[in-house]
């Protein structure tokens, strides 16, 4: 996966194009992401327990990872995300743009 979670991405297709928002999990399996207020659904809840109250509730919903890009505070838009082989031997990710480390 080229994001993380806790990177800040923006969404580059779909309803919500043009949306910066913080990733919250990574499902590598699906190839999916989650992102902060971003593919907002209504999901009709049942009350569980004593103290959970029922209703409609708006959460986030998965979208693919295809569908967001790594967003560089240095370069303000959204950007390509590389691979790079330290001198010490670790491996660290780089933005294509400006060769900074995003790890």
């Amino acid at each position: 996966m080229h994001v993380k979670s806790g990177d800040t991405v923006i969404v580059i297709s779909g309803k919500d194009k043009g949306k910066k928002g913080k990733v919250l999990r990574v499902l590598p399996k699906e190839n999916k992401v989650v992102v902060e207020g971003v593919n907002m659904v209504t999901k009709h809840m049942k009350p569980q327990g004593a103290n959970q109250q029922g209703g409609r509730i708006t959460r986030e919903a998965p979208l693919h990872a295809s569908k967001v890009m790594y967003y560089c505070d240095k370069d303000k838009k959204g950007v390509r995300v590389g691979h790079k082989i330290l001198d010490n031997g670790s491996k660290v990710r780089v933005c294509k743009k400006c060769g900074e480390v995003l790890d």
